[in-house]
């Protein structure tokens, strides 16, 4: 925003030097990194609720202030370091909560949901930008960065009205209150079976993790949970690494620069990105559901890779002058983020939010989510060096890059993702106890709910309970 440009760089108003610009935008993903890492701690201390409201009001609500109120760069670039970190510790615990209170029927549908509000925050926050910029004076920018306070006041006071996870009141040994809480996210009375028999199975698994020893970060490299960590780390990283975010970080820059004046303004374009990447949300969450975690992830990485190449080899092919190649260009791309938007969006949350076990939920899912962050910030510090005209200025060429790293998850996804649709959090400690290959998992994990249910004869069983009857019951 020219605003913008002239209270930061008063000198350099027509181009701010890429160095400068590439630190203020990344310093957010710096601080995101740094409070994904903490939140493990404080969702173990403070518990979920409470985690999640302290991160929002505190460093997040600081950082807005800051930026918003900031007449030098050095008071802007604090400001997007403490959002960050308010943002990194929200992102962990956030997944965490919705996984811990939700029955495993619906689990993927509203975790997917979690992405839904980020497509839905980017598309506001474009909406917002375009209906600002042109304004003479700071308010252009101001207007923007200020709207964030009322996201934390929103959050928090939804939160004030929603009980503390059953799975964390458990494992502080506060069953009564465990059960309290299951009987309000379920809308079951106290006595129903399923309660009972999910309330149980929450418990006998935790006291079978304590037995085991108390749980340190190195615990979450040991054995099958290390692979669990590792496999949440490369997700989270190779979700950054297929490049959807040089489009919503850098998308008005690219578009301004590649297509000149054969497509609408850049501003424009970033909507039309923004509507895409929100509308395409709505599939993922159905599908992740119904296809399974592993099928939505391959086919997502396969349609990403396709679009992606056919995007640079139209821009190798065919002169910047050609309006037709720009527009099916941009066409691809709005595809490649159909394909991230309905597939690996959702889909990274999803499955690092289910596959950890209780005792060290917190501490693993602080470290893939920093994960994702310290990709996101190196994504966004290196974007101005590789497409700025000083630099590598490399153009649609940067699409190979993001298109490889596609063909890279298709492997990735096929040899260490676990299907784990349809399983209660429980049941995924069995899954990765006796399934030594993920591409087997999907059958595995048919035998095992058929086992238990024959096995244990139990009209109780969590598997008969939770069939359409209960599930409506508990709407």
């Amino acid at each position: 925003m020219t605003a913008w440009k002239q209270q930061f760089f008063p000198n350099d108003v027509e181009s701010p030097p890429s160095g400068q610009i590439s630190l203020i935008v990344s310093i957010l993903s710096v601080g995101t990194f740094v409070g994904a890492l903490m939140a493990g701690i404080v969702a173990d201390v403070l518990g979920r609720k409470w985690g999640i409201i302290a991160s929002a009001m505190i460093p997040f609500n600081l950082g807005v202030a800051l930026q918003t109120g900031a007449f030098n760069k050095s008071t802007f670039i604090a400001g997007r370091f403490f959002a960050g970190m308010g943002v990194g510790l929200v992102s962990v615990q956030v997944p965490m909560f919705q996984s811990e209170t939700l029955p495993k029927w619906i689990r993927g549908f509203i975790v997917g949901s979690y992405q839904l509000a980020i497509t839905l925050g980017l598309f506001i926050a474009a909406l917002v930008n375009y209906g600002t910029e042109n304004r003479a004076d700071s308010s252009a920018y101001r207007i923007p960065l200020g709207i964030q306070f009322a996201w934390a006041f929103i959050l928090c006071g939804g939160l004030a009205f929603l009980p503390e996870t059953p799975r964390y009141l458990v494992k502080c040994g506060k069953d009564s209150k465990a059960i309290k809480s299951l009987t309000r996210l379920r809308r079951l009375p106290a006595d129903h079976p399923a309660i009972r028999v999910e309330f149980e199975e929450i418990q006998g698994n935790y006291e079978y993790e304590k037995s085991l020893g108390s749980a340190s970060y190195l615990d979450c490299f040991r054995g099958n949970v290390g692979k669990r960590t590792l496999t949440g780390i490369g997700l989270q990283c190779l979700q950054q690494l297929v490049g959807v975010n040089f489009i919503f970080y850098y998308g008005t820059t690219y578009f301004s620069t590649a297509y000149g004046s054969a497509l609408p303004t850049p501003f424009i374009l970033q909507i039309i990105t923004n509507v895409v990447n929100v509308v395409s949300t709505f599939p993922g969450l159905w599908a992740i559901d119904a296809l399974g975690r592993r099928t939505v992830l391959l086919v997502g990485a396969l349609g990403m890779g396709v679009s992606q190449y056919i995007v640079s080899i139209l821009g190798v092919a065919t002169p910047a002058s050609n309006d037709d190649s720009a527009r099916a260009q941009f066409a691809f791309i709005c595809i490649y983020i159909f394909f991230f938007a309905s597939t690996f969006g959702p889909g990274a949350w999803v499955v690092t939010g289910e596959i950890f076990p209780l005792k060290v939920r917190a501490k693993c899912l602080s470290m893939t989510t920093a994960s994702n962050w310290l990709f996101n910030w190196l994504l966004s510090f290196i974007t101005p060096y590789l497409t700025g005209a000083n630099y590598a200025d490399l153009g649609t060429n940067v699409f190979w890059i993001w298109g490889g790293f596609c063909w890279t998850s298709v492997v990735f996804v096929y040899l260490l993702i676990y299907e784990t649709k349809d399983t209660t959090l429980e049941q995924v400690n069995e899954l990765y106890d006796n399934v030594k290959f993920a591409w087997k998992s999907a059958s595995y994990k048919n035998e095992l709910q058929e086992r238990r249910w024959s096995v244990t004869g139990r009209e109780d069983a969590p598997e008969k309970l939770e069939d359409e009857t209960t599930r409506k019951e508990s709407l």
